[in-house]
């Protein structure tokens, strides 16, 4: 291999850790491009089989640890914090379906849950049915993805990825009364983690794969028990698309949901089988919508004339093919209110659940049959989170949800629907905690434009917000994802010693409806980064944070945002944590032979033509690392990571070094057998924050 290393970084020579910083090779290549042709020393990162690249990413982790060991101490003091703020053993509160109540339950000393079903509430845990743990014995990285009973509750379709890639392997396991259970010689692999749907009499189980770029694309049928070939019932060939599968609550339906995007197609069956697939809606440009079976009437929540969503109903007879072609047919149950996005709506029988946004805040909804008045589920101003809990009963007159803050644990509620009744079901237990000792609250920051942007804060009582505090801003802000303030017995240990926590909510989410998010991608990208940067500024100029002593952090998309803050204004955080971050963003969206590009075009745009290839090259993070003084870094990968490829960070980390002028380390961590999401055992993932945590502590 012809090697041309580039000159040391201004780092490597200035620490004491016994271990020198990885140089990566330069290997020549040339990126052609709209925009003119662009040098790549590092482009050879992109073949993961290659053994010089793997021998890299091995020096990266001994690296990695030489900066992490003299913080040993730390990150076993900070482990030993999250972990004595959790209930170790702890079970959930059952939840009938059917003739059965399941719960799940997690042990001291074990990864996994384990999942149970009994005959009452009281003997819920009578059969085993699953123990995540036994199936994740011997493997390094273990996910359940399905695990969706049949209608008469005798078998389960269950499957796991034991890679990280996101392939899975499906099984059947069988139950008898009194509790003896066999997985079936049925095996299904290459399975996508898409939804899996039962026919009424569990004869056949449907679920979905994934093509060569990692996009569901093809709904299958299987036929339990039999010798004969899965039956291919639906290929989507459009790359734009993306399917999923479901059932409705009602148990009548077998849902196919296609969507690029901006655009869907709903698909639906009889799940007894007695009517073929049908179109609800063909496919249009820029149309959305949902749908979900309420007794006589099918329900749509569309975007059809409603930039934030309205929710019409009509006669299941009278429903498929007729949205456009016959609106009449349509009743309005919801009308259209701009900025006040609804996000989904379930159907119960005499009921719908509506969940919207609204002023960038979560709320439950409830619209009843018979005309009754709405009303909402009331849970106070202080930013929350609220979803709806497992409700798998279709005649129900009490809904379950759970509440959250950066205050609450996850608080699981019972609420009658009529009267409003509520009792407190459940809040996790947080052993060794004072709640009271947190504060949080919403302030607005002023992006470059103008525009103001929402940000909750969360602090100790004792922590002075009086400019001298250090502090942690974290964002996402993409794919109209809306980020609601979530509880963390992690992020108590930083708020302990007097950091505060800032969750920023840009344009690109979808807190402040769809406009927040279409004025935050594709040609406004840059605007997201505004927004986090006017953040940024905002918490120095109150008083909230420190100048000097503010951290950045988020992970994916939200990899791409932080790294583009950092690399737009370097001076402006101390340190910088980028979990899988999507920071090679032209080159990735530039080759539709990778997973999930095509499908990404209509979120970021296609930048091997104009306007978007000037627009993603003024704000890709690894074609704009220049020479400048950068934060601290530390970011992590996955190697097999379908979603962010490892080369990601790795050249984005290996460019940064080559360039810095600092002596800030820079530090990349490679999880060698798992995927995006990381460890999945709970310990090691408890162990994987307190590392990050002692990385913030150290650097900011």
């Amino acid at each position: 291999m012809s090697i041309d290393p580039p000159p040391p970084p201004a780092s490597s020579h200035s620490n004491d850790l016994g271990v020198d910083p990885p140089t990566a090779p330069h290997r020549e290549h040339v990126w052609t491009r709209a925009t003119g042709d662009v040098d790549d020393p590092f482009a050879w990162m992109r073949d993961t089989t290659d053994a010089d690249f793997l021998e890299y990413l091995a020096a990266e982790n001994r690296f990695s640890d030489a900066f992490f060991a003299p913080h040993a101490t730390t990150i076993e003091t900070l482990f030993e914090e999250i972990k004595s703020r959790v209930q170790e053993t702890d079970m959930t509160v059952p939840v009938k379906n059917g003739d059965w109540w399941y719960v799940a339950q997690t042990v001291e000393g074990l990864s996994y849950p384990l999942h149970f079903r009994g005959p009452t509430r009281d003997e819920a845990t009578a059969m085993l049915l699953l123990d995540e743990n036994e199936e994740a014995d011997g493997h390094a990285y273990f996910d359940l993805g399905a695990f969706d009973a049949s209608h008469d509750h005798t078998a389960f379709a269950w499957s796991s990825d034991t890679e990280g890639n996101e392939r899975y392997r499906m099984r059947i396991r069988r139950f008898r009364d009194d509790g003896a259970s066999t997985d079936l010689d049925d095996v299904i692999d290459d399975v996508a983690n898409a939804g899996t749907a039962w026919s009424a009499d569990g004869t056949s189980l449907f679920y979905v794969r994934a093509d060569d770029q990692e996009r569901p694309y093809q709904v299958w049928r299987h036929e339990v028990g039999a010798s004969t070939a899965d039956q291919l019932v639906y290929e989507e060939r459009d790359e734009r698309f993306y399917v999923a599968i479901g059932e409705t609550r009602s148990d009548e339906w077998i849902v196919v949901h296609a969507a690029s995007k901006t655009s869907s197609e709903v698909r639906m069956l009889p799940s007894d089988l007695s009517a073929p697939l049908r179109v609800v809606e063909a496919r249009r440009d820029g149309i959305e919508y949902q749908v979900d079976h309420w007794g006589d009437r099918m329900v749509v929540t569309t975007n059809e004339d409603a930039v934030d969503f309205r929710v019409v109903a009509a006669p299941v007879e009278q429903a498929f093919g007729t949205l456009a072609a016959e609106p009449s047919v349509w009743s309005e149950l919801i009308p259209h209110v701009p900025g006040h996005r609804i996000v989904g709506v379930e159907a119960f029988a005499e009921h719908l659940v509506v969940h919207e946004w609204a002023a960038a805040q979560p709320r439950l909804r409830m619209l009843f049959r018979d005309g009754s008045p709405d009303r909402s589920v009331e849970l106070g101003a202080e930013p929350h989170d609220v979803e709806l809990s497992v409700n798998p009963e279709w005649h129900s007159d009490t809904i379950r949800y759970v509440t959250a803050s950066m205050t609450l644990p996850p608080t699981l509620y019972e609420e009658h629907v009529v009267t409003a009744a509520r009792e407190l079901l459940r809040q996790v237990p947080t052993p060794n905690v004072d709640l009271d000792d947190y504060r949080s609250s919403r302030t607005w920051a002023t992006s470059d434009d103008g525009t103001l942007v929402p940000v909750d804060i969360v602090h100790h009582v004792d922590t002075a917000l009086d400019g001298t505090a250090p502090g942690v801003l974290y964002g996402y802000g993409a794919y109209e994802a809306s980020l609601a303030p979530w509880f963390s017995v992690a992020r108590l240990s930083i708020l302990d010693r007097g950091f505060v926590f800032a969750l920023a909510h840009p344009r690109g989410g979808g807190e402040l409806g769809r406009q927040w998010y279409l004025d935050g991608k594709l040609d406004h990208k840059q605007r997201t980064f505004d927004d986090v940067i006017g953040c940024a500024e905002h918490l120095i100029d109150i008083g909230v944070v420190a100048s000097g002593r503010l951290a950045l952090r988020g992970g994916s998309a939200g990899g791409l945002l932080v790294g583009a803050c950092m690399t737009q204004r370097p001076e402006l955080f101390a340190s910088v944590v980028a979990e899988v971050p999507f920071v090679d963003i032209v080159a990735t969206m530039s080759d539709p032979t990778l997973p999930l590009t095509v499908t990404e075009w209509e979120e970021w745009g296609d930048p091997r033509t104009e306007p978007y290839a000037s627009v993603m090259a003024a704000y890709s993070p690894y074609d704009n690392t220049a020479p400048a003084a950068y934060p601290a870094l530390y970011a992590t990968a996955g190697l097999n990571d379908p979603r962010v490829s490892v080369h990601e960070p790795a050249k984005w980390v290996a460019k940064l070094r080559s360039v810095s002028t600092s002596d800030a380390p820079i530090v990349l961590h490679v999880e060698m057998g798992a995927g995006h999401g990381g460890p999945t055992g709970r310990y090691d993932a408890w162990r994987d924050e307190a590392r990050t945590l002692a990385f913030l502590l150290a650097t900011t």
